[in-house]
């Protein structure tokens, strides 16, 4: 199950800053976001494009926006500041969901041995509730954006999120027990598969572009990188030398973005 009492903590959090900025005047955008998501982790061969691609998944998502270049109070301008007119400061909750198998060489049709049939035989899944905040900036001047003077806005984003994972674990070998490790591949070391719940920090940052639909609202185009700060964020961990990092994905969302004030 997961556990909701540090994403709590988390959102009280955001929405003490939020009010503060707030009480600043800036104005505020909310949106929704959805797209496929590549799942990187200890499942299948490792730098093998049917792995990558066989374990994709989707996400979706809930943002909003300070916007500091314009002041909601007054229907006005902020300060001129290279700060407020290249800036935002981003919000995000989101759910990310893949199912996990193993591919690559050694599960080929050509494998026969028992070790390769207990690969074919394991299945995961990754779930994922994110929280967590990102600093977008705009190469071009966001005012001019607003104003029509050009249609797309590229920008890039970092921040940190805080994820709240729960991952599923299963085998058709054997006695399909997880809890048996003779039922899995006999050279990870034992307690390799462990789908307990957990929370970690990760890091994001993407590269995208916004698109201008009408004056209150924005088309947006967004690749994700984000990488956590623990391995088993699908449950597995199998610590051979092929084991380098942590599990980590990459999301191509959509999304539409709304202009409150």
């Amino acid at each position: 199950m997961f556990n909701y009492k540090p994403l709590q903590l988390i959102v009280f959090l955001l929405i003490g800053v939020y009010s503060g900025f707030s009480q600043l005047g800036f104005s505020h955008e909310i949106g929704a976001i959805v797209g496929p998501v590549q799942f990187r982790s200890d499942f299948g061969e490792r730098a093998n494009d049917r792995n990558n691609f066989g374990n994709s998944g989707f996400g979706i998502g809930i943002v909003h926006y300070i916007n500091f270049s314009y002041r909601a109070d007054c229907n006005c301008y902020s300060t001129d500041t290279y700060f407020n007119d290249h800036f935002k400061l981003r919000s995000e909750l989101s759910y990310n969901k893949t199912k996990l198998e193993h591919y690559g060489e050694w599960v080929a049709p050509d494998k026969t041995s028992t070790n390769a049939d207990k690969l074919r035989a394991h299945t995961g899944e990754a779930n994922n509730f994110d929280i967590g905040m990102q600093l977008e900036y705009f190469p071009f001047s966001i005012r001019s954006f607003q104003a029509f003077s050009y249609r797309i806005a590229p920008f890039v984003s970092l921040g940190v999120h805080y994820t709240s994972y729960n991952p599923k674990a299963y085998t058709s070998y054997g006695n399909s027990n997880i809890n048996n490790a003779n039922n899995f591949y006999s050279y990870w070391d034992p307690g390799s598969i462990n789908p307990d719940s957990g929370n970690t920090w990760s890091l994001v940052t993407s590269i995208g572009a916004r698109y201008k639909l009408t004056p209150l609202s924005d088309l947006m185009l967004d690749l994700r990188w984000q990488y956590y700060g623990s391995d088993w964020i699908d449950g597995f961990d199998h610590q051979l030398p092929s084991n380098k990092h942590n599990d980590w994905l990459v999301w191509l969302n959509f999304g539409y973005i709304y202009y409150l004030d």
